[in-house]
């Protein structure tokens, strides 16, 4: 895995349990269905403020805002857009950025993100530093079915490059492959970008790999070995190493009380809760957060 391509890792998977905390697993799955391609697409015919009110109101609609009337202003601005509630008009305000004029493919991206600033706003789901906020937008709006627009607006030609949002490509990749393992839902026909495509698979194989790493049965024999070894390690009471107890494996081992029995700390692969359970061979757990049932191999 190169760190060039998820540096935001560890930030992205604890969004995604923020997600499940925040909004409730109830709410979370209310969103088993992505804006469709032919409800944000934007044509050169199409009135550019018009369309832009419109597509603000799809965003709005599927996350459940109260609808309300949309004035869009067009500025030049160091952000490319900025949406807010205007409490006193009881409508919205989106500033977009002049140069949208001419990339109007890219509209329905930037609004995912910013209109999904309202929505956690709303939800009283934020983070205090900007960064981590910024992290948890672009999750969010991923994992809540508006963020492939973001993925798909990654493109690179011989004349250079573009990326909106604050995740890599492969990041975007790796939480729409997180939620169609949830939602059977496969963004790939959407994406208009080779780029697009090829991370989206960058992601998704990770992601796999995070669905049946140890103590998740069903995982590759050499990880299984490498579980086994560090169990072996920590039931003689001897220390596993940093690399692998801290986050590389995705596990880590503690003793129940003062020479108790041995557990094994990992995530839901679903929501990232933490789950300890005891080290016993095959068994069943139930996520306390998120309520998957997963086959584990202790």
């Amino acid at each position: 895995m190169s760190g060039a391509a998820f540096p935001h890792l560890a930030a992205v998977r604890s969004a995604i349990t923020a997600l499940y905390r925040g909004l409730s697993p109830g709410t979370v799955r209310g969103f088993a269905t992505s804006v469709l391609p032919v409800d944000v697409a934007f044509d050169d015919a199409e009135d550019l403020r018009a369309g832009v009110e419109r597509v603000a109101l799809v965003m709005v609609r599927h996350l459940g805002l109260p609808e309300a009337p949309v004035r869009v202003r067009f500025t030049e601005m160091p952000e490319a857009a900025w949406v807010e509630r205007d409490g006193g008009a009881g409508g919205y305000t989106v500033d977009l950025h002049r140069r949208f004029d001419g990339q109007r493919r890219d509209i329905g991206a930037v609004l995912a993100h910013e209109v999904m600033h309202v929505y956690l706003h709303r939800a009283g789901l934020g983070l205090p530093v900007t960064a981590e906020d910024e992290i948890l937008t672009d999750t969010a709006a991923a994992y809540l079915g508006v963020g492939w627009l973001l993925l798909d607006a990654f493109r690179e030609d011989a004349l250079g490059s573009q990326r909106l949002g604050y995740l890599t490509p492969q990041e975007y990749g790796y939480v729409l492959a997180r939620r169609a393992a949830v939602f059977g839902e496969d963004p790939r026909i959407w994406f208009t970008s080779p780029q697009a495509y090829e991370a989206y698979e960058a992601g998704r194989r990770l992601a796999e790999r995070d669905a049946v790493r140890p103590p998740l049965a069903g995982g590759p024999w050499a990880a299984r070995q490498r579980y086994a070894a560090e169990r072996a390690l920590a039931a003689r009471g001897r220390a596993v190493p940093e690399a692998v107890a801290g986050g590389g494996a995705g596990y880590a081992f503690e003793q129940d009380g003062s020479g108790g029995r041995l557990k094994v700390v990992f995530g839901c692969p679903v929501c990232g809760q933490k789950l300890r359970l005891p080290v016993a061979g095959r068994s069943r757990a139930r996520c306390g957060l998120c309520r998957t049932v997963l086959e584990c191999d202790t």
